[in-house]
């Protein structure tokens, strides 16, 4: 063949190979990002939907969804949809956490990990390793320092050097008239968050000025006490005197603080009880679980489902829409996916249209925003301290009304 006549069949070749390439990627350009297009980016979540004890985050999963709908009808981000997987269920435990940060990185090839919301985060190491922008509820260690792991709020259990939330001891001293001449029992499941928790909290309440008259964190955490006898009879001698503590918190999940507190009413107990999980309109619906939680003061690290803010309002209708039209029950974890996928949004379009991990990272050292549900938000401040927001809501009968507004607290140096 002539020359001429090979170089215009090479560039006919060359054009069929393009235009094929172009129709079977529905003409976006290839990207090198794992998990990114021209006009995609897959972001996968982790969440424990099942559990043995019955306890779930699956709305975690909802949240996440909704706000990451809004953003796609708003136009994506810098022009990309998102491509959300859904959440893997991790049924909280740790090698099963660990299997879905493999899938979702080696198998899905996900840009990013947003919710992770878990009591164990095995795939921690993995997915900081492999460059995965993670953001979920920073309630672990992992979530205080690794370099690509976020805390929608910051991060809560931080290691020496880092500072400890006030919302909750600084709040309940406003409901008790003050934390001079206060006690308080703190008592955590037996496994490594428990513990930590109870080594953060007792800090908290002591620097809030409270007395720390019991704190343990002895309850089995894979087998939940039928009786709660040996709990109680403790706690209700740890006070001044051999007496019961002005305050119990418990640092346990929903089956564990009904069990709990059913017992300590039934011993007589009138202080004030309180916990950090137990916001849940869903829990009301069967009459015992109602009683057991009647008078608990519970933390929250949001604005208030009560709250009539724009923010608030966005948030109820976003919930709204992803769940068909449907007014569903809101609860924390709603909330906990909804404010991971908004964190990982806000810094993913501070990053701009060539979003890679090195970009994304960029964007979230030097990232900042205010008056959103959970305050006021900073990068990489988030690593070190939580965003130091939130308010005490109290059940009674029946229904959930705000005991102290949501307010930011300055925090304390934790060591």
């Amino acid at each position: 063949m002539p020359r001429p006549l090979r170089v215009i069949a090479a560039a006919f070749a060359l054009l069929l190979v393009t235009a094929c390439n172009s129709a079977s990627t529905g003409g976006s350009t290839p990207s090198s990002v794992r998990g990114v297009t021209a006009d995609t980016i897959k972001v996968g979540g982790i969440v424990s939907m099942t559990t043995a004890s019955g306890y779930s985050k699956k709305d975690t999963d909802l949240g996440a969804r909704a706000r990451y709908d809004r953003a796609n009808a708003e136009g994506g981000v810098n022009g990309r949809k998102i491509q959300y997987l859904g959440a893997e269920d991790d049924g909280q435990d740790p090698a099963r956490n660990l299997a879905a940060a493999r899938k979702l990185v080696q198998q899905d090839e996900v840009f990013a990990v947003s919710p992770m919301s878990s009591v164990t985060f095995a795939g921690a190491d993995f997915l900081d390793g492999q460059k995965v922008p993670t953001v979920g509820w920073g309630t672990l260690p992992s979530f205080c320092g690794p370099a690509h792991i976020y805390g929608f709020n910051g991060c809560l259990v931080p290691t020496p050097g880092g500072t400890l939330n006030q919302t909750w001891p600084e709040s309940l001293a406003a409901v008790l008239g003050g934390a001079r001449g206060k006690s308080v029992a703190l008592i955590a499941g037996d496994n490594d968050a428990g513990k930590f928790g109870i080594r953060t909290f007792t800090q908290g309440f002591k620097a809030a000025g409270f007395q720390v008259a019991y704190a343990k964190a002895v309850v089995p955490a894979t087998s939940m006490p039928s009786d709660w006898s040996a709990y109680t009879k403790e706690i209700l001698r740890s006070g001044p005197g051999g007496g019961a503590p002005d305050a119990v918190v418990s640092v346990m999940q929903t089956p564990y603080n009904i069990g709990l507190f059913t017992a300590l009413k039934r011993s007589g107990y009138k202080g004030l009880i309180t916990d950090p999980t137990d916001y849940d309109p869903g829990l009301l619906a069967k009459e015992a679980t109602k009683q057991a939680l009647d008078g608990v003061h519970v933390l929250l690290q949001f604005q208030p489902f009560e709250s009539d803010s724009p923010a608030m309002r966005q948030f109820k209708e976003d919930v709204k829409k992803a769940a068909g039209g449907k007014d569903v029950p809101l609860s924390m974890h709603t909330m906990t996916g909804y404010m991971s996928a908004d964190l990982f949004l806000s810094i993913a379009r501070k990053a701009g249209k060539d979003l890679t991990v090195e970009s994304f990272q960029n964007a979230a050292a030097g990232f900042s925003d205010s008056g959103t549900l959970v305050g006021d938000r900073a990068e990489p401040k988030g690593k070190k301290e939580s965003f130091g927001c939130g308010a005490l809501v109290r059940l009674k009968n029946g229904r959930y009304e705000v005991a102290v507004p949501f307010k930011c607290y300055p925090p304390i140096p934790f060591g």
